[in-house]
């Protein structure tokens, strides 16, 4: 299994994690050809630094229509409007001036539009859902009514679409973390002076286990905790393996005391005991259930979709008998923690029940990724889990074989055997 370790010691940002990527062994070409797909008038400039003696790669990214004519433009980096620059800011005057406001649907439009992988794009989405939703339990809104501007600036759009496709494109199994050093002090945000880290960034770390080394500077921002969030399961001292890249990215300044610098390590997971006993990633998820007999069958359908698209992570109704001996239905949503409160009211809001069960549970899951695989009528991605190190489940994405059977009138089965049969020839050469 092809792992990677983000050594977050100095915490993380969206610049400094393309700058390890780069670094590893990433083509630069796949970053450029990606802001160009993205057509918003930007550009990527890549240059080596060296940070309390490190040498390492450090990423900006220059908004202009007028070569080497930067536009004023506050770094995304520190995605609060600061009034004064941090560990990460980017220091050059590309990355200050007044961002417009953007809304997610905007954001979505953007990247769709982009002539990207599938899987790119969704990761890309996947980053800004988190950051969108972070901020909506902040400000105690729902995630569409916010406006990104703090983060949906072209830099950031730039840094987040990149880290999608430069993190696929690596073709890694599993992303690892360790714990994250976010640093102290103070940042001024848009609505005034918050500790380190900052509320949107508290928001993104729930689960991971963090610290601070002292230093007065904001070190995790949230374009990096989000990078994290999306990509890493598990947050581990530093993993077993035989390591076959390292790659070091730079921070805009030097630190007191201590290499301002990610550090992305990739290599072959080593088994260090039996296989029957190496460890599952595990983590917390809240269920809600609620017990229905008097909805509307054509509503309950719309509820459970209505809770896929709100972030749920699974929906699924049992029937049950009811007191009276009435036939009615067990609604059973599984969500994130952080969710709970949102999707207990999308519940309220659109069924009949009065009232909603609650637990956490623990839960184990195989490390997924994601295969694309050609058949004579177009792309479709191949769900593959992995458990110790060998291929444990297969299978077509539904939502790819369905466009393509309606598209061109194929039989939906033939569609997913002929994708299953692609994939099985890959793996067996």
């Amino acid at each position: 299994m092809r792992i990677a370790y983000l050594d977050c010691f100095s915490g993380i940002s969206g610049d400094m994690f393309l700058g390890a990527l780069l670094d590893a062994g990433l083509t630069a070409s796949v970053l450029e050809e990606t802001v160009a797909a993205l057509n918003v008038g930007a550009r990527l400039e890549v240059s080596r630094v060296t940070r309390s003696g490190i040498s390492a790669t450090k990423v900006d990214v220059w908004v202009g229509r007028e070569k080497d004519v930067p536009r004023e433009q506050v770094s995304h980096a520190h995605q609060h409007e600061h009034a004064h620059q941090h560990a990460h800011d980017h220091q050059p005057e590309h990355r200050r001036h007044a961002r417009p406001h953007r809304g997610l649907s905007e954001i979505r439009t953007i990247i769709r539009s982009a002539k990207i992988t599938p899987a790119a794009q969704e990761r890309a989405l996947a980053i800004f859902q988190a950051l969108g939703e972070a901020e909506a339990k902040i400000h105690d809104t729902d995630v569409e009514k916010i406006h990104f501007h703090e983060v949906g600036a072209v830099d950031a759009i730039v840094d987040i679409v990149c880290a999608a496709v430069g993190s696929l494109a690596l073709d890694i199994d599993e992303w690892v973390c360790s714990p994250l050093n976010v640093g102290g002090g103070t940042v001024e945000c848009a609505h005034g002076r918050f500790p380190v880290p900052s509320p949107a960034t508290v928001e993104l770390m729930r689960g991971a286990p963090v610290y601070s080394s002292g230093v007065d500077a904001e070190l995790v921002t949230p374009t990096g905790a989000a990078i994290v969030k999306t990509l890493c399961k598990r947050f581990l001292p530093f993993p077993a393996m035989k390591i076959a890249a390292t790659g070091y990215g730079a921070g805009s300044r030097d630190l007191p005391g201590q290499p301002n610098v990610v550090r992305l390590t990739i290599g072959e997971r080593v088994e260090t005991r039996p296989a029957v006993s190496a460890e599952i990633p595990e983590d917390t998820i809240a269920v809600l259930e609620a017990n229905l007999d008097d909805l509307n069958p054509q509503v309950f359908g719309y509820v459970m979709e209505r809770l896929l698209a709100e972030g749920a992570l699974d929906v699924f109704g049992t029937p049950v008998q009811m007191k009276k001996n009435r036939p009615g239905m067990l609604l059973t949503v599984l969500a994130r923690p952080e969710d709970t409160q949102r999707l207990t009211k999308l519940i309220f809001g659109e069924t009949t029940t009065l009232g909603i069960r609650m637990r956490q549970e623990r839960r184990q899951t195989l490390a997924r990724r994601t295969v694309a695989v050609q058949t004579p009528w177009g792309e479709v991605r191949m769900k593959v889990a992995n458990l110790n190190g060998s291929v444990a489940n297969y299978a077509p994405e539904y939502e790819d074989c369905r466009r393509i059977a309606d598209q061109h009138k194929v039989p939906l089965k033939q569609v997913m055997q002929e994708a299953t049969r692609r994939y099985l020839e890959t793996q067996h050469g």
